[in-house]
C-alpha cells in the first residue's frame, strides 16, 4: 500500500512520517505541496512542522497549496488522511475537520512525552488499538489547544469522533482534553501529538505510535 507524505515549505516531520510508514510495512510516497495530483496513493499523511512559516495562522496558507485541492476531494470521497500537529491545523483550516487549534493556554511551547487514551478504534487510523488503551507518544506544539463551540464538542462526543484524549495535566488547554478527532466517516483524523516519533525503541519513548500506521495499512489491504 502506498501512503503519501506531503512536504510543505516549513515541514519538519515529513521524513519521520515517511519512515513510520516504511516501518509499518507500507511504501512511503513523497508528495510536494505544489503537486497537482496525489500520484495514486492509497492514503495521505500531513506531517508536523511550520508550513509556510505559520504566517497568518497555523495551516492557513497550506490550506491553499495546490496539492490540497485533490486531497480535499479525495478525503471527501473516503481517502484515509492523517494530519499530525501542523497537519491537524491544516485539516481544520481546510474544513475537513471542525474546530480550530489556538495558542497554548500557558503561552509557552510544550515538548514532552505525553500520555494519551485512545477513545475511538473505529477510524481508519486507530483500529489496531483497544478502546481505552493508554499510550505514550511525544507532544511538541505552541498552538495545540483544540477549541470548538459546545454544540460541536457535544456532537463529536456523541458521535464517538473524539479519537484520543490527554491523560494527566492538560498540556495546552484543549477543550475536554481532546488530543485528536475524526470526521463523520472516520477516514480523516487529526492528532496533535506525534505518533511518528514513537515507532521504534532506538529513538522513541515507546513504540506506541506505530498502531496509527499499521491500522491504515491493514484496512487498505482488507479493502483491496
Amino acid at each position: 500500500m502506498r501512503v503519501g507524505v506531503v512536504t510543505f515549505p516549513g515541514s519538519l516531520d515529513d521524513g519521520d512520517a515517511a519512515r513510520a510508514v516504511t516501518i509499518a510495512g507500507g511504501e512511503a510516497v513523497r508528495l510536494w505541496h505544489a503537486d497537482a495530483d496525489l500520484h495514486g496513493v492509497d492514503a495521505v499523511v500531513l506531517p508536523g512542522g511550520f508550513s509556510y512559516g505559520d504566517y497568518l495562522r497555523c495551516g492557513a496558507i497550506a490550506r491553499f497549496a495546490p496539492v490540497m485541492e485533490p486531497l480535499v476531494d479525495a478525503a471527501n470521497g473516503g481517502l484515509p488522511v492523517l494530519g499530525i500537529c501542523n497537519g491537524f491545523q491544516v485539516l481544520c483550516e481546510s474544513h475537513l475537520l471542525p474546530g480550530a487549534l489556538i495558542r497554548n493556554d500557558h503561552r509557552k511551547f510544550v515538548c514532552r512525552d505525553q500520555g494519551l487514551r485512545i477513545e475511538s478504534t473505529s477510524t481508519a487510523w486507530t483500529s489496531a488499538y483497544d478502546a481505552g488503551q493508554e499510550i505514550v507518544v511525544p507532544l511538541k506544539n505552541g498552538e495545540g489547544g483544540y477549541v470548538a463551540d459546545d454544540a460541536t464538542l457535544d456532537r463529536l462526543e456523541g458521535e464517538g469522533r473524539v479519537v484520543a484524549r490527554y491523560l494527566g495535566d492538560n498540556p495546552n488547554g484543549s477543550y475536554r482534553d481532546i488530543a485528536g478527532i475524526a470526521n463523520e466517516h472516520g477516514n480523516v483524523v487529526g492528532l496533535m501529538p506525534h505518533p511518528e516519533h514513537a515507532v521504534e525503541d532506538l529513538t522513541g519513548p515507546t513504540t506506541d505510535g506505530l498502531g496509527f500506521f499499521t491500522s491504515v495499512l491493514k484496512g487498505l489491504v482488507a479493502a483491496s
